[in-house]
């Protein structure tokens, strides 16, 4: 198995468990820290409509509770035959623990995908040190 075949098989499975009763958009991801280990999320709504959360931050979440920082490479999977790009604000999340450089996939239900640089996908990202 290559390394986005165990991402998007993990995204997948993520995104089945997601919690989307109001927009019906179950969405999973699944990053691959730079160490190599992989790490999943789906998105999970709530009444209260900001408060839920995306897949990406979900799969961060669990990055960080592990103890890992940096994010080599993330796949984010919507529900058919459209792929989905992350929202602003989980671009900016990425961006906080991944270089310019971290490919993000965007794939659909078959395992098309297109994939782009994190500095394609946010190119005058936001930093303490001013972008």
């Amino acid at each position: 198995m290559n390394g986005f075949d165990e991402l998007f098989i993990r995204a997948k499975a993520a995104r089945a468990r997601a919690y989307a009763p109001y927009s019906r958009f179950p969405v999973g991801a699944a990053l691959r820290a730079e160490s190599g280990a992989v790490f999943a999320g789906c998105n999970v709504e709530n009444a209260a409509y900001p408060l839920g959360v995306c897949a990406e931050t979900s799969a961060i979440s669990a990055m960080i509770a592990a103890g890992e920082r940096r994010i080599a490479e993330i796949l984010v999977l919507g529900p058919g035959a459209e792929r989905i790009a992350p929202c602003g604000a989980c671009r900016q999340r990425i961006a906080e623990f991944a270089g310019p450089g971290a490919r993000v996939h965007m794939a659909d239900d078959s395992g098309q995908v297109e994939t782009l640089r994190l500095s394609e996908l946010l190119p005058r990202v936001f930093t303490l040190g001013g972008g």
